[in-house]
């Protein structure tokens, strides 16, 4: 497996060479990971994306590198120190770097003589999979770049790729596998893909960074998946934009960034006293206000299980990976439409925003849940049932009022203040609690089955945690394991219970301040964790970190 950081400010096209590298990986066979580290801001600072792959199917990112592409000086001076002895510095000749394993390659010239000066980051394109020992077909080559930029200038980005091929040297083996025929696909799109395959008709937004590209890609979906979507003038008419499609019916999503969730609160509440099916998506960055727009985190956790004033039945589901994203949106928007609750999808910017190799989704995994068509005669929209499930009826259908309300009500909808109707109707919403409990999903346990030492994570720790818990097992010694959670609310108990009473340590690793999961755990099992290992500097923690972490606290 082999890492590679491509760097340079912002408007140098870090972003476009990685998009188009990591196909061409992939088309030679390899399985790619790609992890975007993104400043807030149009021009210069620096940005960087580090890339991991070969023979396999990686889920999380590596410090070290052997190798760097540098589009400017400072790239060098930041990541220096984590390339490898055997690694390479490729760089333009006008960059000034005295490290003895800088290939230096006159990139702008050679653009400049091709006839474009704009295509010298297709120059260390060719350079960079040269190093690597990646086979050169042009023809995958031309087909990558006919996706990537416009028509007329394919051809000489082509050529441009060529040409930085045939001025290097090969340096490393080529480690491909067997993985040209799967699909390179972000968490966001990911996300977005599953709510189309769930039959997704509405959805509004305010763009919010890092949720922003799930609308852009839906927007650029719209008119071939036929579905609206909305741009909102704020947050607050973006929620209240899904509630109102929902209520007619559509199968309907809202989603932001932990800022704007916060101006979604009071309509939480809304869907949760109103009973109206929603899916709203919170792609988490450090807080609080503005925090770090561009940067992940998981510090939403508590916020989103008690998010909006009183009590109301509610899933809250962290995606884990990037296929995990579209399976886990499909089942969202289901369980939203059979219990009648808002069901929560909280990502970070980590996943959203990186990139990585997964098998094609299988469509005979994807199953719509179909409500039963109410047959009886007397239509009461909050009627008391043994499941907390009333029936639901849409505005235009010929028989039975449809209302709503966000004052308490009694069955048919009108507005109540006595206390018996309040007791049996939050009785009534609450009782859902119970067979939502029936349908959580235990947290996928990782390396050792009957682990001495467990760790604990949820949503994007997935990744990291599975190597961790690889690399602590590779010393020998101790048996580690790792349990992930995707359904966080309500929290799935018994493997947890199962696997913490064998343990002899737990040790908790998030990325926020106050270890959220593990107060969580605490709170509703009574089970402690002897150690945490946190991060909330923004970047994620990565496999051979939390390995490191572990180790050096004695565990």
């Amino acid at each position: 497996m082999y890492n590679l950081l491509v760097g340079g400010a912002a408007g140098q096209g870090v972003d476009t060479t990685v998009a188009i590298l990591e196909r061409l990986l992939k088309q030679s066979g390899c399985g790619v990971y790609a992890m975007r580290d993104l400043m807030s801001r149009i021009r210069g600072g620096h940005n960087f994306s580090r890339i991991r792959f070969g023979a396999g199917t990686p889920k999380n990112h590596s410090e070290r590198l052997d190798g760097i592409i540098a589009l400017n000086e400072e790239t060098i001076a930041i990541h220096l120190e984590n390339l490898q002895p055997n690694g390479f510095i490729l760089c333009d000749n006008a960059i000034l770097t005295e490290d003895h394993r800088a290939i230096k390659l006159d990139m702008a010239v050679i653009a400049k003589e091709l006839g474009n000066p704009r295509v010298a980051g297709s120059v260390a394109i060719g350079a960079g999979l040269k190093l690597f020992g990646i086979p050169m077909d042009l023809t995958q080559v031309h087909g990558v770049f006919e996706k990537s930029v416009k028509a007329e200038y394919v051809d000489i980005n082509v050529k441009a790729v060529q040409a930085g091929y045939d001025r290097v040297p090969q340096k490393f083996k080529h480690a491909g596998g067997d993985y040209a025929d799967h699909m390179i696909i972000s968490g966001n799109k990911a996300l977005a893909l599953g709510a189309l395959a769930a039959g997704l008709q509405f959805y509004s937004a305010y763009p919010m960074s890092p949720s922003t590209s799930i609308m852009e890609y839906l927007a650029l979906k719209s008119d071939e998946a036929g579905i609206l979507v909305e741009q909102a003038e704020d947050e607050i008419a973006a929620v209240n934009m899904a509630i109102g499609a929902s209520f007619t019916g559509a199968r309907a999503m809202t989603g932001t960034s932990g800022g704007g969730f916060s101006l979604k609160v009071e309509a939480l509440g809304l869907s949760g006293m109103t009973e109206i099916p929603l899916v709203l998506v919170n792609v988490q960055r450090p807080g609080p206000v503005t925090g770090f727009p561009t940067r992940t985190e998981q510090g939403d956790l508590r916020f989103m299980i008690s998010a909006s004033q009183g009590e109301f039945p509610r899933m809250v589901i962290a995606l884990r990976h990037h296929e995990d994203a579209f399976y886990q949106t499909i089942r969202a928007f289901n369980l939203a439409e059979k219990y009648q609750i808002p069901v929560i999808l909280l990502s970070d910017q980590y996943l959203a925003d990186s990139t990585a190799t997964i098998p094609v989704m299988d469509p005979r995994k994807i199953v719509l849940y179909e409500p039963e068509d109410e047959k009886q005669d007397d239509y009461a929209r909050y009627r008391y049932t043994d499941s907390g499930i009333s029936p639901r009826k849409f505005p235009g259908t010929r028989d039975g009022f449809v209302t709503a309300d966000s004052d308490e009500h009694d069955e048919h909808g009108h507005i109540v203040e006595d206390s018996e109707t309040r007791i049996r109707m939050m009785n009534k919403r609450m009782g859902k609690m119970h067979q939502i409990a029936q349908e959580l999903q235990e947290p996928e346990l990782l390396g050792d089955q009957e682990p001495e030492v467990l760790l604990l994570g949820w949503g994007s720790m997935y990744g990291p945690l599975e190597e961790a818990a690889s690399l602590l097992n590779q010393k020998g010694g101790k048996r580690y394991g790792a349990l992930v959670f995707g359904d966080v609310w309500p929290l799935p108990q018994q493997l947890l219970k199962q696997t913490a009473a064998s343990a002899k340590a737990i040790i908790n690793v998030e990325q926020n301040y106050s270890g959220q999961l593990a107060s969580l755990i605490c709170e509703v099992t009574g089970i402690r964790t002897d150690c945490s290992i946190l991060k909330y500097d923004g970047r994620q923690l990565c496999g051979e970190e939390i390995a490191a972490r572990i180790s050096k606290e004695g565990f």
